[in-house]
């Protein structure tokens, strides 16, 4: 378990997300009230950025692109690829990529900082 500094809490305010690179890796660091949560920083549909737009409702964060859904406590898949737009187009689109979880990374606060534990 090797844990990495992201941050500074004070950089971090409740509702909102960043994107960093931490041990080589993209990931997005959010505040939900007075917990942090980290995950890999793009889509698992598409890979769009998901500081860019992504939308966290009840414990799930939505893709702005394509609108797939993850929860995010455990990455686990909630909606694939929907595109309510033209939803026939979201479905032969979502298709084209197999389904995948969201990695999700272990957070702390230590000495003022988020910290992420990247294995």
């Amino acid at each position: 378990m090797t844990w990495h500094i992201a941050l500074k809490q004070t950089k971090l305010k409740p509702g909102k997300k960043k994107m960093r690179t931490v041990a080589k890796k993209m990931v997005l660091i959010g505040q939900i009230e007075d917990s942090y949560f980290a995950t890999e920083a793009l889509c698992r549909h598409m890979r769009w950025p998901l500081a860019y737009g992504g939308k966290i409702k009840d414990g799930c964060i939505r893709c702005p692109l394509h609108q797939t859904t993850h929860k995010i406590d455990d990455g686990e898949l909630v909606e694939w690829s929907p595109f309510p737009f033209w939803p026939l187009y979201g479905k032969l689109v979502g298709k084209l990529s197999r389904q995948k979880n969201l990695k999700i990374y272990q957070t702390r606060v230590k000495d003022g900082n988020i910290e992420i534990n990247i294995e």
